[in-house]
């Protein structure tokens, strides 16, 4: 039996092995059928899904509305967030470029925040330009300019954004609270749930979901809980009133506002939390919110 577990592990991890080196070659189904078999250890269902994370990979399957594209891209999403919302409720943009090369930097601010358009991580920030290390942050941003946010779990939206360089304004995170992070889970216009992310100096970020009562659930997502209450402000009200705006007609789509010294900024659209692979505890919350995501009216 023991020798039959260590082939078993061998196996596993040779086919692991092997996915992740060639599997760019795979066409969107079949990849996400074995990425979805890996990080599960069962079968993906596109027939009849029933999970968030089985509907997640039906959706990047067979909901490709070109309208979704621009809402992942980091500089045209700001003016339809704008149009939607309110400027004021959107970090100031200094410029888009398409090389580092071609930024001007002496007609920026001491201080910013320099990405890409089309990666979800690798934003970099200046608080000070005369310690900034160009040629530091030119080698890092020309290597993000090159990575391809479409391929690791085939989020099909990322394949048409074009990659360009964006540097925004710093917004000031110093207050009591640090820098909140409040996600919106919505589905057809309506946010059923959220996750607040909380930073704090010297601590690790931790994730806590609550629902539109602010009560806070026991879900866990790969992440530990800080147990903190939400008060049901303002200022809560008022993300959810931008979430419902942003999500309509939209089957499910998670939607990001950063919440600093009781300022509100539109963060990002996010169309499948983890990319769809990542487990729920406890698992039940993955059939809950499955529930949650109405494929009925979506045409192949």
């Amino acid at each position: 039996m023991r020798n039959d577990l260590k082939l078993y592990s061998k196996v596993k991890k040779l086919i692991h092995h092997q996915f992740h080196k060639h599997g760019h070659k795979l066409k969107d189904k079949l990849y996400l059928k074995i990425l979805f078999y890996i990080k599960f250890g069962y079968r993906l269902d596109l027939k009849n899904p029933k999970t968030y994370n089985e509907k997640c990979q039906w959706l990047k399957l067979n909901y490709r509305n070109k309208d979704l594209i621009p809402l992942v891209d980091k500089f045209e999403v700001k003016k339809i967030v704008s149009d939607k919302i309110g400027e004021d409720f959107v970090v100031k943009n200094y410029g888009v470029w398409n090389s580092f090369d071609e930024i001007s930097f002496d007609k920026l601010p001491n201080q910013f925040v320099i990405k890409t358009t089309h990666d979800s991580s690798g934003a970099i920030i200046c608080k000070d330009k005369s310690k900034f290390n160009y040629e530091k942050v030119k080698a890092i941003v020309e290597r993000n300019l090159i990575k391809n946010a479409y391929l690791p779990v085939r989020e099909w939206a990322y394949n048409y954004v074009k990659p360009r360089i964006i540097v925004d304004e710093l917004i000031d995170t110093t207050g009591e609270e640090g820098l909140m992070d409040f996600k919106f889970f919505c589905f057809d216009g309506e946010p059923k749930l959220v996750v607040v992310e909380r930073e704090r100096i010297g601590k690790k970020v931790k994730a806590d979901f609550y629902d539109m009562n602010c009560n806070h659930l026991d879900i866990t997502q790969g992440g530990t809980q800080s147990g903190e209450i939400l008060n049901k402000t303002e200022d809560f009200e008022t993300m959810v009133s931008f979430a419902k705006i942003l999500s309509v007609n939209i089957p499910h789509i998670r939607i990001d506002f950063f919440y600093t010294n009781k300022n509100i900024y539109f963060a990002e659209f996010t169309m499948y939390q983890h990319g769809g692979i990542q487990r729920f505890h406890p698992e039940k919350w993955d059939r809950i919110l499955g529930d949650w995501i109405d494929l009925s009216k979506i045409k192949k």
